[in-house]
């Protein structure tokens, strides 16, 4: 796991987190914060385990570490989150050691983990769509009646 710690001691990953808690320093719903990539990197690693799914630990780490890295576009310029998450990605990638081959799994992953019609597949990209969509208490949120999130998306119960 020597490259997510290199991930993690990026300056560049640090900018970027840092710009993500100032974009969400107001909001009262889920955020996009290091407890939240933790959270998607652990359960796709579960359902990585229990499902057979075959994918590397440090790609499954850094697919979820990275997804939501320009969630701070987003609400700064109205780039939606997952295509900037996918554009600030590569450049971290690259400067800790993922091969080229590794780098589009990961930006396939993060570009689409907003996309449903992935989420049954036995890929990366299937695997962070149900991770960050598990990673949601729901059923235990102060705020699940003023959430906009439509009741069929909500994590009503835990799935693991």
């Amino acid at each position: 796991m020597e490259r997510i710690n290199q991930i993690l001691a990026s300056d560049l990953y640090g900018g970027y987190l840092k710009k993500n808690n100032k974009a969400e320093a107001g909001r009262r719903f889920c955020r996009h914060n290091m407890g939240h990539f933790l959270d998607v990197a652990r359960i796709a690693w579960i359902l990585n385990q229990e499902e057979g799914y075959g994918q590397e630990k440090e790609l499954v780490y850094a697919a979820a570490l990275l997804h939501d890295i320009g969630r701070w576009m987003q609400y700064e310029q109205g780039v939606p989150h997952e295509q900037a998450s996918a554009a600030l990605a590569p450049e971290i990638l690259r400067s800790c050691g993922f091969a080229r081959e590794e780098e589009e799994t990961v930006i396939k992953a993060i570009g689409n983990h907003r996309n449903a019609d992935i989420k049954e597949e036995k890929s990366l990209s299937g695997l962070l769509y149900r991770a960050d969509k598990y990673s949601r208490p729901c059923f235990a949120c102060e705020m699940k009646e003023a959430c906009d999130w439509k009741t069929g998306k909500k994590n009503l119960q835990l799935f693991l």
